[in-house]
């Protein structure tokens, strides 16, 4: 059965052409809008979800600076006349590099050498076979009459030279300006674009680049990551093991017209047409991604199409959301492009962090067509409600494509968007994204006399050849075979072998039998064979049965279950591995599932949890090999459950017998944890059926983890939805447990935080209203209660007090005690008037002010240990990696912190009540610091800014901008008042906080992590860098001068200290730790068992010791002077901080404090004994547990413990014995 759409739509000769007309025509209008300002508007939105009050549209005019196209504070606009001048000026230099010239901002890999020929050529042609016809072009579209004439039909079966391929051209880079002029300067060059998604594991890049031999890797300039704490420049690893050229662009420094490049030669004019203008991987049958080719043709074809068929109309506004690794992005773009209409483009990771946030984008640009999968439209329908005016009104044409768009999901959105044209799109990577489509108006009709349970695929479009062949007699069942002029001219260095009958192309004659030898009928014609399954309906639209092999989607990825299986193999533990997608319903999420024979099966077995017919679920080699696999696959194709079996199950044939895998998944039930309390249990079965709901699955166990069960940030954001809460919350307990654990815990101390929203539902309705109803009263202990909890299996107990009351604005959580309870030593402390206690026991008095070091003695109970309780908790919403900074003055104790939220706070240091916030520009991570006058309180941010606010209100004061990100701690030079401040740009800053400017800039050879350290009495400064370098600097008189350096050769991130004797302390990432006297000589050196991360510290209590904490778990004591160690502690986890003593307290003997990841130690230290360290495990006080990892030092005075934490709190923890 052969159905035709044969229509011919006007089309422009070329991409280039026809952009280069639009941009002409329309060159003072705007064309992109990089939505910031929109961002800002969306979280704004966000977090007022539960504000009745809350209006939209004045929300929209408050920020709203033009009205067509809306434009809001923040945003980015360029016309078309700037991006056609970047598009002129970067298609120049992209041809000139290609040639092999070189261009100002182009790294050239180690041993490059120009050739003629393009490593494509080289590896298309060692890759061909002789015994094999080589037909890659045999779909190749030309476009020059002539030569269409001569060979009388489109679709005859030509055999091009290799030397027809074009230049391939890598583009890293997110949705983007840059990612748009790239596209756009690669199809003017002449070449070919490939996009590599920054999203994707780094092996899958690498594996790509490798595969299709691009000599030219196109990035955005300054893309940064942040990873570990730390942030650096994501593709310098592109250069360092892509072995490919990269050129860094940048809208803002290279990209400018320059007028000094001549006219290249028009792509559709050349001597010869390329025979593709992009290629764009999938997932393989054959177990390896494949590179689709796709034609110039084709694009224009579909875009040509849609414009006639559903043209677009002034005021029209578009959205680019689509990741760069989908088909369907390339629409969006020249749907925008080519017909002169704006597009929006909103931040990729607001996006990906919250699916939510498209429907603010929808409402504040009034979006007029989007396109997207079904999976993420059925995830946002509880954003859709109740229907918005806003959206209804301007969304003309919903585009679902990608995936089964079921009935169901049809009714919903109908109801919601009665005068949106809906429509059903289907095609592939090879058919240049769609082939077909379904309008839905026609939908109710059909349903009638058809009882379906997905939307139809409906009919071809223009130029497009659909056939339906099957080996039965039925007519009207088979698999879609699709030619025309959307074909792909095949794989990148696979060539196409037509008398293969494994080959996804297929040519056939006129009587659709198939062709054996490429030129046997001058009429034959090529068609991709899709693999899909269809029926033919009595109206002539055709519905989607299924796959005839095992190829699936997830989320809109295609997925090859042989390519998982082909990674899983090359674990080193598997010997071989099967993979089957369980579905229990239709229109439910694949969950992927791994059956594994290992090397060992009994080195796992006794992890394994589940045990059904000799098969066994092991969660921690799932976790492992999950783990393994994140690093090569995307997440769509990473298996939820893992399964080990003695051996595959095989058929009569000898091959894996897949089905009998299908069915024993069926059974699987998970095991129930028994909760105390009907409550509990309530709001326990309220979460897990929100996770079923989200999940699509049937059952979910207590303790299973939301992601590895195949969450993503689309179903997180369907169950916070459901559930009333942050999202934040599920990435931080993603068991229903442990998420149980913090709802009730945030309930009983954030009362705020948990109202329910009006008019929907969420799981405070299934909660008892009172709090107290969870409250249950320790016995012999009158004044206080306790909190019943569920952890896994376990039942824990968490001691409060009646304070639960206090809650700050800022939404401070308090356990603790009040200044009147005995336990809280600050009454007896004879703290002076202005003093500021940091990080390594760094202490800044006010000048000229006589101090009394005189400790206040404590005497604990004897034989008795001490605990860690917490007393308040403030919330900065993001890690809080910072250390604290605390300051006494005016009889006022205050605590300064600053998080990656770009939040920077004051809080009562004894109350936790937040006393004033300012909102800065990027994340903060470095502590802060007071000037020696105490009126301004100093801090940086990543975005190369230092700021001076006012000690009392917060306000910015002024601020000073530097090369590159902050992250060292201000150092105070109290004699000169200066503070001296380290950036990534590599240079020590000395800036005078009265006159407000900077008088002194001192190299450092590196990024500058650590904190300089100032010895006023012999006027000098002491710097060192992440390249090893250690800088001295005489600070007599200015300018400034480098007395000497010392280069270590191990990058130095610590922040340095000084000895008693003035010998500097500089700990090293390769585990030493090294002694350097004013003279820049080494007094001694010792290695300790791990890297060293973090400064050294140093007490007046414990004059004669060092203390540095290492990566391997020890807490080192070194004798000041000679570098002996005189004991060692081990915390049993990884130590990324410093250790801090509180010299205001002493327990007989005197106290240290110092964190690890995760967990909080307290040990009783003696100033003078040696301890053996079997010993000193004996020495610890007390031990807390903290939620999440910890990078922040803490801070301890007179029994009080300040300390950041990754759970996004910053907290006030006491000694109680």
């Amino acid at each position: 059965m052969v159905m035709t759409n044969g229509q011919d739509n006007p089309r422009s000769c070329c991409i280039s052409h026809s952009f280069f007309e639009t941009a002409s025509e329309n060159s003072s209008r705007i064309a992109v809008i990089h939505a910031f300002g929109g961002a800002q508007i969306s979280r704004e939105l966000r977090s007022r979800i539960d504000d009745a009050s809350l209006n939209e549209e004045e929300l929209f005019d408050r920020f709203r600076l033009s009205s067509s196209p809306p434009i809001y504070e923040g945003d980015m606009c360029f016309k078309f006349s700037v991006i056609l001048a970047a598009v002129e000026s970067l298609s120049f230099r992209i041809r000139r590099v290609l040639d092999g010239y070189d261009d100002p901002d182009l790294v050239r890999p180690e041993g490059y050498i120009h050739s003629n020929r393009t490593v494509s050529q080289k590896m298309s042609r060692s890759r061909a076979r002789v015994d094999e016809p080589i037909v890659t072009s045999a779909l190749y579209r030309a476009l020059d009459p002539k030569f269409q004439n001569e060979h009388n039909s489109r679709d005859t079966c030509l055999q091009q030279p290799w030397d027809d391929i074009p230049d391939i051209v890598g583009i890293y880079m997110l949705p983007s300006i840059e990612y748009i002029v790239t596209v756009l300067a690669v199809l003017r060059s002449g070449a070919a674009f490939l996009p590599l998604d920054p999203l994707w594991p780094k092996d899958r890049v690498l594996s790509i680049i490798s595969a299709s031999g691009i000599g030219l890797i196109v990035k955005r300039a300054h893309f940064f990551d942040i990873q570990d704490g730390y942030q650096l420049d994501k593709s310098n690893w592109l250069i360092e093991n892509g072995g490919s050229s990269v050129l860094s662009i940048s809208m803002a420094n290279n990209l400018k017209d320059k007028n000094d490049h001549c006219k290249l030669v028009w792509p559709c004019e050349g001597r010869k047409q390329r025979m593709f203008c992009y290629v764009m991987y999938t997932s393989g049958s054959t177990g390896e991604p494949k590179g689709v080719c796709g034609t110039e043709e084709g694009l224009l074809n579909r875009f040509c199409w849609m414009r006639k068929i559903f043209p677009l109309h002034e005021g029209e506004i578009l959205l680019f959301k689509t990741p760069v690794s989908f088909i369907d992005h390339l629409q969006e773009l020249f749907s925008s492009l080519l017909s002169g209409t704006p597009l929006i483009i909103p931040p990729p990771e607001q996006l990906k962090e919250n699916p939510f946030c498209l429907v603010d984008f929808l409402k504040a640009y009034g979006i007029s067509r989007l396109t997207t999968v079904p999976s993420l439209m059925r995830a946002i329908l509880p954003a859709l409600q109740p229907p918005s005016m806003q959206i209804q009104k301007f969304l003309q044409v919903l585009i679902l494509s990608g995936e089964v768009f079921h009935v169901s999901l049809w009714q919903s959105l109908n109801q919601l968007f009665p005068r949106t044209c809906i429509l059903n799109l289907y095609g592939s990577t090879e058919v240049s994204g769609d082939c077909m489509y379904f309008d839905c108006k026609c939908l109710p009709q059909m349903l009638e006399s058809n009882s379906l349970k997905s939307v139809p695929i409906g009919f071809p479009i223009s130029n497009c050849d659909i056939l339906l062949i099957d080996d039965s007699d039925v007519s009207d069942v088979g698999e879609i075979y699709v030619g025309g002029s959307c074909t792909a001219v095949g794989y990148l260095h696979n060539p196409v072998n037509y008398s293969s009958k494994s080959s996804d192309y297929v040519i056939l004659n006129r009587d659709n039998t198939v062709a054996h030898s490429p030129t046997a009928d001058i009429t034959s014609k090529i068609y991709y064979k899709t693999g899909d399954l269809a029926r033919r309906l009595k109206s002539g639209d055709f519905v989607f049965l299924g796959r005839i092999d095992r190829t699936i989607k997830v989320s809109g990825h295609r997925v090859a279950l042989e390519e998982i299986e082909n990674s899983l193999r090359a674990h080193p533990d598997v010997v071989d591995a099967a993979v089957v997608a369980f579905h229990k319903n239709q229109g439910q999420l694949a969950l992927l599932m791994a059956f594994l024979v290992m090397t060992r099966k009994d080195k796992f077995c006794k992890e394994c949890c589940f045990h059904n017919d000799g098969m066994h679920e092991c969660k921690v080699l799932g976790l492992s090999i999950r783990n393994w696999l994140v690093q090569k696959l995307q997440p769509a194709m990473i298996p939820v459950h893992y399964f080990l079996l003695d051996s595959l199950p095989m058929s009569t044939s000898g091959k894996i017998d897949y089905s009998l895998l299908e069915k024993s998944t069926f059974g699987l039930k998970r095991s129930r944890d028994d909760i105390d309390g009907k409550d509990n249990l309530e709001i326990l079965q309220a979460i897990k059926e929100a996770y079923c709901d989200a999940l699509m699955a049937e059952e979910v166990g207590d303790d299973d983890d939301f992601f590895l069960m195949g969450g993503n940030s689309i179903t997180a954001a369907q169950i916070a939805h459901k559930l009333g809460i942050s999202m934040k919350q599920i990435y931080m307990f993603p068991c229903p447990s442990k998420l149980l654990f913090a709802m009730l815990n945030k309930k009983a101390n954030k009362v705020k935080d948990f109202e329910p929203r009006k008019g929907k539902t969420s799981y405070l309705e299934l909660m008892p209203v009172n709090v107290v109803d969870h409250l249950i009263k320790v016995p012999d202990e009158p004044d206080k209660m306790e909190l019943r909890t569920v952890t896994g299996n376990k039942h824990d107990s968490l001691v409060i007090s009646d304070y639960l009351a206090v809650v700050s604005p800022k939404h401070a959580k308090s356990n603790g005690a009040t200044l009147s309870d005995p336990n809280t030593w600050f009454l007896s402390l004879n703290m002076p008037m202005a003093i500021s206690y940091s990080r390594c026991n760094r202490l800044v008095y006010e000048k000229d002010l006589e101090v009394n070091d005189t400790p206040f003695s404590v005497e604990p109970p004897r034989n008795k240990k001490g605990c860690i309780q917490e007393k308040w908790a403030v919330l900065l919403e993001s890690c809080v990696d910072a250390s604290p900074l605390i300051v006494s003055k005016d009889n006022r104790i205050s605590l300064f912190i600053g998080s990656h939220s770009h939040i920077f706070l004051c809080v009562d240091a004894l109350s936790g009540l937040v006393q004033w916030e300012v909102k800065l520009e990027a994340r903060i991570e470095c502590s802060a610091a007071v000037t020696a006058d105490f009126t301004q309180v100093v801090v940086g941010c990543y975005k190369g800014k230092i700021y001076f606010l006012d000690f009392l209100t917060g306000k910015i004061s002024w601020s000073f901008h530097v090369g590159g990100e902050v992250k060292s701690q201000p150092a105070i030079d109290r004699s000169r008042n200066l503070v001296w401040c380290g950036s990534h740009d590599h240079n020590l800053y000395a800036l005078d906080y009265k006159n407000r400017c900077c008088v002194s800039t001192i190299a450092c050879g590196g990024s500058i992590y650590g904190s300089p350290i100032v010895d006023e009495a012999d006027n000098m400064l002491y710097g060192a860098s992440t390249s090893g370098r250690v800088t001295a600097v005489s600070l007599k008189a200015l300018p400034f001068n480098i007395v000497w350096t010392r280069d270590t050769g191990v990058p130095i991130f610590g922040s340095l200290s000084m000895t008693s004797t003035r010998n500097v302390i500089c700990c090293m990432v390769d585990g030493n730790v090294i002694a350097l006297n004013s003279c820049g000589s080494i007094v001694w050196k010792i290695t300790t068992g791990g890297p060293v991360f973090a400064g050294a510290c140093i007490s007046s209590a414990l004059t004669s010791q060092v203390l540095v904490c290492s990566r391997n778990g020890s807490l080192y004591s070194i004798e000041s002077d000679t570098g002996k160690v005189q004991w060692e502690y081990n915390a049993g986890d990884p130590i990324t901080s410093s250790a801090y003593v509180d010299e205001t307290i002493q327990l007989i003997s005197d106290e240290t404090i110092q964190s690890s990841s995760g967990s909080i130690h307290l040990l009783k230290v003696s100033p003078n004994r040696v301890e053996e360290k079997n010993r000193m495990q004996e020495r610890l006080i007390a031990r807390m547990e903290l939620p999440g990892d910890i990078f922040s030092s803490p801070v301890m005075i007179g029994g009080l413990i300040f300390v950041g934490c990754r759970d996004d709190y910053v907290r006030c923890l006491r000694v109680v014995f």
